[in-house]
Order: C-alpha cells, then structure tokens, then sequence
C-alpha cells in the first residue's frame, strides 16, 4: 500500500517534536505515527527531511545509518546528546513521543 500524505506529515510532525540532545528510532515515529513497519519512516526521511532535524532519528540500536554516521554523531554530540561507541546512550537521550502527544493534546 502507498504511503499517504497524511502519513508523511505525521512522520514529519513527529520528528520535529524531538528536542535537541534526545532521539527518537525509527520504530518509535512508526508506532507514534500509527505505521505497519519503520521502513516507512526510513523512508519518508530519505525523501522529505531536509528541513527536519533528521539527525536525531536513529535505529533501534542507538547507531545512526553508517551513511551518515560521522556527521550524525556530531551534530548529536553538540546537542549534549548521550554517546559511546559511536552510539547514543537510548536509555538516557530517547524521546518518548508518546507522553509528549498526550500531554500536549
């Protein structure tokens, strides 16, 4: 099935809300988002991104896409983001977009 328009702006509305120094994976966004697979996310992201701060959605390991790593990590670092070993601390950096949709309603 063909992604929608109403699911990319969801998808988009919800990478906007992560706030600097915090993540969210792309698994996170498509169950925010109400979709079957973070594929989708991944990509949505591939194609329409460029003014979203694309850098803080990781996979679910916490390792950005290698890609993108080196400037990924960094722009994440400058945000005070979690980082060991090349991956972000999930257990400390992740955005819950769940809670912030329902205290935001």
């Amino acid at each position: 099935m063909a992604t929608t328009d109403a699911e990319i702006e969801r998808v988009r509305e919800l990478v906007a809300l992560i706030p600097p120094g915090r993540v969210a994976t792309y698994g996170d966004i498509a169950a925010a988002a109400g979709l079957s697979t973070p594929r989708t996310v991944g990509w949505i992201m591939r194609t329409d991104s460029a003014d979203l701060p694309w850098h803080r959605v990781l996979r679910a390991d916490g390792r950005p896409a290698p890609h993108l790593a080196g400037r990924q990590l960094r722009r994440l670092a400058a945000e005070g983001c979690p980082i060991l070993d090349d991956r972000v601390d999930l257990r400390r950096a992740r955005f819950d977009l769940a809670a912030d949709r329902s205290s935001g309603d």
